[in-house]
């Protein structure tokens, strides 16, 4: 056997893996093609590139996302200690400055001795798990020499969804006689306030994590009509029956009817104008997505119209006539495997115990959920070596369990199911509290947290 693991894919997973594995001593040979070669949607040279939005989602305890964040943080993740330590302004979510959380992640991984990082595309996967353990974390754009291979392996003809991301741009562009900042609820007007106290508390009140632009009915009615009329890119048919539905781009959502954004990404709830002191007809929101709060993402956003039209549609929203975008959205190939079917609870492949997968090529969907993949694969990937290579008595199988998010995820993906589909982090796939079912959901959700936690410490302890 060889004496390191080969990680393919410096993504998140990639990322994270390298380094769990690493901080156990063992040596890592990480490949990323990046920079001789670059996917459609990525643009940084860096390792752990973030290429959608740039929210690792709420960090409350009472949000399955922000459960799974403090798993993790107990557990010693690298990706999510930075994460934290690049976090830009986002009300109760954590988000970061992309450009320098990529920036801090490759450094770290370039400083340790046992970290060797090989920039080339691999091909034969094959080849690399004769006599070595290898962990495939090449993400939801895995080129299409490899993705072959992987079919090949898995026997598996179904490697593909769709989705989009949303663009950005700049505050300085932003119109401010219409648009104003605060988090959903914290704007909404008391009823003991007055108008003119509510205007002035919204004046005199400090940048807040979003930037809100209300619409009255007629803006937002014409707003929808030329965005379902828009050009769009053109996609084969099997595309457009493969869009995931978590990450559906605007303008398709808007054709299923005129109501539909507004109960969507475009939901006034929870905010009033503060120009009439009532609620909006309905609201876009713009989120922070850089530490000097220059640039920003439009919220829901994801699409896949041409550039020109983006522009032009976009354009029409309240406050941003004359917004420059930095960035426009575009429409990418995504990546998964039939996980259920292919993999244990460990990410191991069930008919190769060499081969890992990690990230959202195993139907993992989300920034915090590829890193968890990432560090359970890596976790397992260690025991395997620990046992093949030096004699190692240990646990067989480094399983988590299905109380915690991350084993519920890890389940998740392994347990058989015909009409699998990528998953984010929710609630739902946490087995239900024990006793009379609590009606409080918020207090429910935060019994699930603290049966999680205790699991999770029990699990570390022993």
């Amino acid at each position: 056997m060889k004496n390191y693991i080969t990680i393919i894919g410096g993504g998140l997973a990639g990322s994270e893996a390298a380094y769990q594995i690493a901080k156990r001593g063992i040596k890592v040979k990480l490949y990323e093609m990046k920079p001789k070669k670059f996917s459609p949607a990525h643009k940084n040279k860096n390792l752990a590139e973030i290429v959608c939005s740039n929210s690792f989602k709420s960090n409350l305890l009472t949000n399955a996302c922000g459960l799974l964040k403090e798993e993790l943080r107990k557990l010693g993740s690298l990706l999510i200690k930075i994460a934290d330590e690049t976090a830009v302004p986002a009300g109760q979510a954590l988000a970061v400055d992309r450009d320098i959380f990529s920036e801090k992640v490759t450094e770290y991984i370039k400083q340790n001795p046992l970290i060797e990082i090989i920039n080339e595309e691999i091909t034969d996967l094959t080849q690399i798990a004769k006599n070595g353990i290898v962990i495939v974390a090449t993400g939801p754009l895995t080129s299409e020499s490899l993705a072959k291979q992987i079919q090949e392996i898995t026997g598996e003809d179904k490697l593909y969804f769709y989705d989009a991301a949303a663009p950005i741009v700049t505050k300085e562009t932003i119109d401010f006689n219409i648009a104003f900042y605060g988090d959903r609820y914290s704007q909404e007007k008391k009823k003991d306030e007055t108008l003119e106290i509510w205007k002035k508390r919204i004046e005199e009140q400090e940048e807040k994590s979003y930037i809100n632009l209300p619409m009255n009915q007629e803006e937002y009615e014409n707003f929808v009509k030329e965005l379902v009329n828009a050009e769009v890119v053109t996609l084969h048919e099997f595309e457009k029956k493969e869009i995931f539905e978590g990450c559906m781009p605007i303008e398709i959502m808007a054709k299923r009817g005129i109501d539909t954004l507004r109960f969507g990404p475009l939901k006034p709830v929870g905010f009033d104008d503060p120009r009439t002191g009532k609620r909006p007809y309905a609201l876009v929101q713009l989120r922070q997505d850089d530490k000097q709060a220059s640039i920003y993402n439009l919220v829901g956003f994801q699409t896949n119209l041409k550039f020109g039209e983006q522009k032009r549609v976009f354009s029409m929203i309240p406050g941003l006539e004359n917004a420059e975008f930095v960035k426009y959205g575009v429409m990418h190939r995504n990546t998964y495997i039939n996980s259920t079917k292919l993999l244990d609870e460990t990410y191991n492949l069930r008919s190769n115990d060499n081969i890992y997968f990690a990230g959202q090529i195993t139907g993992v969907e989300g920034y915090v959920e590829s890193i968890s993949s990432g560090l359970v694969a890596g976790l397992n990937a260690v025991n395997e070596y620990n046992k093949k290579n030096l004699g190692k008595t240990c646990r067989d199988k480094v399983v988590f369990s299905e109380y915690t998010v991350i084993g519920a995820l890890a389940k998740y993906i392994s347990t058989p199911n015909e009409k699998f589909q990528p998953m984010n982090a929710n609630f739902g796939i946490l087995p239900e509290l024990g006793g009379n079912r609590i009606k409080d959901k918020k207090q429910r959700y935060m019994n699930l947290a603290k049966r999680s936690l205790e699991n999770l410490e029990f699990f570390i302890t022993e």
